[in-house]
């Protein structure tokens, strides 16, 4: 399995890229955060050579605004994966399975060229999860062996501890497989 991280505005810009074939960057969140690390993030997954991807946090409503605002910032290029995190809010609010489903197909509508994934962690896959949508494949957080998910569910990409950052692996047999599933939006 691949090896990844995902990254925010809480770990450095200058974090280590040895061992890894993917990157999953925070864009944004609701229609008002911006990763201010974004930028340099990106520059440094891009310049290891490896696959990018970016997240939005996901609030309830306005869900066109939200779509339109994290595509605003995330950069416009073929090949990066989108992913939706979908889990509750600061204030305890979630959006809904509606919601969410709303919000991936309305990505892939406007980046067609893109992968587009959820992310989501094992009691909402299971507990509030009603549609099983995922987009073009899930992205479980399950705290536990890596690549060893609890779920049924056939998953891309799987994030197994955030200590002392999330690592992530993939369920492709290569990097240049991962760069063929990612390109073939």
């Amino acid at each position: 399995m691949l090896r990844g991280i995902d990254v925010s505005a809480y770990q450095s810009s200058s974090y280590s890229t040895e061992g890894l074939s993917f990157v999953f960057v925070k864009a944004t969140e609701g229609r008002s955060y911006v990763n201010p690390k974004l930028a340099a993030q990106t520059k440094r997954a891009r310049d290891a050579g490896l696959v990018v991807g970016f997240y939005h946090f996901l609030w309830p409503g306005n869900l066109t605004d939200q779509a339109e605002y994290f595509l605003g910032k995330a950069p416009d290029r073929a090949g990066d994966v989108l992913a939706v995190d979908w889990e509750r809010t600061g204030d305890g609010t979630r959006a809904s399975n509606a919601e969410k489903d709303r919000f991936l197909r309305r990505l892939k509508e406007l980046r067609p060229d893109n992968r587009v994934v959820l992310y989501c962690n094992r009691d909402f896959w299971l507990n509030v999860d009603t549609t099983s949508y995922a987009g073009d494949g899930l992205w479980i957080a399950d705290y536990v062996g890596a690549g060893k998910p609890r779920v049924k569910a056939r998953w891309r990409f799987h994030q197994y501890t955030d200590d002392p950052l999330d690592k992530n692996v993939a369920a492709f047999e290569s990097k240049a497989a991962l760069r063929r599933w990612a390109d073939g939006a």
